[in-house]
């Protein structure tokens, strides 16, 4: 994971409808960065439904919300659609800003070693610095932790 008070490195990657989207386009805002393995996978996709629940309460804040996985633009606009997911949803297949952001790890999965994304949150702040990170987020909690610390409990 990247340091807190660090410069949120910048990227740009396609979104679900395959427009280009930059991280610095959203300086002067707070931003929830998430990063998740797989779409239409069962955590993965109670992570993303966790996050549109509580949407409205992103926007009060004035608060972007930013989905990234290595999952392909047709994959994400299908799983935006299938879930109602109305935040930003990123492809990133080159791994650009997942290895920019520490995120692709080792990971044991059914006995297998292999590569992939942590399920990882940053926060970052409007002048673009790493506020809060949040390494190994549980999918079913993460959603409203944020909401608590951007409340201040």
């Amino acid at each position: 994971m990247l340091e807190v008070g660090t410069k949120a490195p910048d990227f740009e990657l396609a979104d679900k409808s395959g427009e280009m989207v930059r991280l610095s386009d959203y300086i002067g805002k707070k931003i929830v960065l998430y990063f998740y393995p797989k779409d239409n996978t069962p955590g993965c996709t109670r992570q993303a439904c966790a996050f549109a629940q509580s949407y409205d309460a992103f926007k009060e804040q004035d608060v972007i919300v930013i989905g990234i996985s290595k999952d392909s633009v047709p994959s994400h606009l299908k799983f935006a659609e299938k879930h109602a997911l109305p935040f930003i949803l990123l492809s990133d297949p080159e791994l650009q800003a997942i290895q920019a952001y520490d995120v692709w790890k080792e990971k044991k999965i059914a006995g297998k070693v292999g590569f992939g994304v942590v399920r990882s949150t940053y926060i970052i702040d409007e002048h673009g610095i790493i506020e809060k990170s949040m390494p190994k987020v549980k999918p079913d909690t993460n959603a409203v932790e944020i909401l608590a610390y951007l409340a201040g409990e």
